[in-house]
């Protein structure tokens, strides 16, 4: 059941995490083998949803899932009532449980509505490193980049974990917060996430799924801190998946089944206040 998107707005602290790259088969393979104890705790019954994304690399899926246009559920059954939607005429996609809103993103929206906006950057599309780099992160209040979050580091979830933390503590009491997190883990290179592999071993499916636990390793504590003041909507997906040699494709911006299907959940978080933890 759709949540009712007008009573979750302004009650709930907002996350949305996009696991960059990250690939459906891969993500659900995981899940039913045990190997994500952290996200499974959160997912719902039937674990990730498998739907398609709105673009096939980071900049141009995440320019709609800003606006709104999250990943649309690979059934035939639609149309698809959305969380959230900016008000145009004829949109067939927008229900009586869906946020609309008055602005051209998603992040402006929620900060006329009174959140504070915050954008923890992953790959190099929000590293603020020259104009192309700065659109996205752009649409927030505030936006957070570093090499420790980048794609090259062995060690960027746990970076990004912890601006999480310091920026969700210091959070006014009375403000709701809307943070989104681009996770850089699962983007090639990953190589490194695969205990025992080498440079010259190269990326491959089971270095993109020794990512993926490792992102599910320290998970927990970006959820801790985002329920430690009220309760948490989330939405954890992917923007877009990659090919790792399937019928002799490799990467993404390409129009293949491996990169456009991908993992998708959104769930609540009850808030959890830090004494009772």
């Amino acid at each position: 059941m759709m949540p009712d998107m007008n009573r979750v707005v302004g009650s709930h602290d907002l996350l949305l995490v996009t696991l960059d790259t990250l690939r459906f088969d891969v993500a659900a393979e995981l899940l039913a083998a045990g190997r994500l104890p952290n996200l499974a705790k959160v997912l719902p019954p039937d674990g990730w949803e498998r739907r398609h994304s709105p673009g096939s690399f980071t900049y141009a899926a995440h320019q709609a899932i800003l606006a709104g246009f999250l990943p649309t559920p690979a059934t035939p059954d639609g149309p698809h009532p959305r969380l959230f939607a900016a008000r145009f005429a004829g949109s067939e996609t927008t229900g009586s449980r869906t946020w609309v809103f008055d602005a051209p993103d998603l992040p402006t929206a929620l900060a006329a509505a009174g959140y504070r906006t915050v954008c923890i950057g992953g790959v190099g599309f929000f590293n603020k490193q020259g104009p192309l780099g700065s659109v996205l992160p752009g649409l927030f209040q505030e936006s957070h980049w570093a090499p420790e979050l980048g794609v090259p580091s062995p060690t960027s979830f746990e970076s990004q974990v912890a601006v999480a933390e310091r920026v969700a503590a210091g959070q006014p009491p009375g403000q709701p917060l809307f943070l989104f997190v681009n996770v850089s883990a699962l983007h090639q290179p990953n190589w490194f996430h695969l205990p025992g592999a080498t440079r010259a071993d190269g990326d491959s499916r089971a270095t993109h799924a020794a990512a993926l636990e490792y992102v599910d390793a320290h998970v927990g504590r970006l959820f801790a801190a985002m329920s430690a003041r009220r309760p948490c909507f989330a939405v954890v997906c992917s923007d877009h998946g990659t090919a790792y040699g399937e019928d002799g494709y490799t990467g993404h911006r390409i129009g293949h089944e491996v990169v456009w299907t991908v993992p998708y959940a959104h769930f609540t978080l009850p808030a959890t206040p830090q004494e009772s933890r």
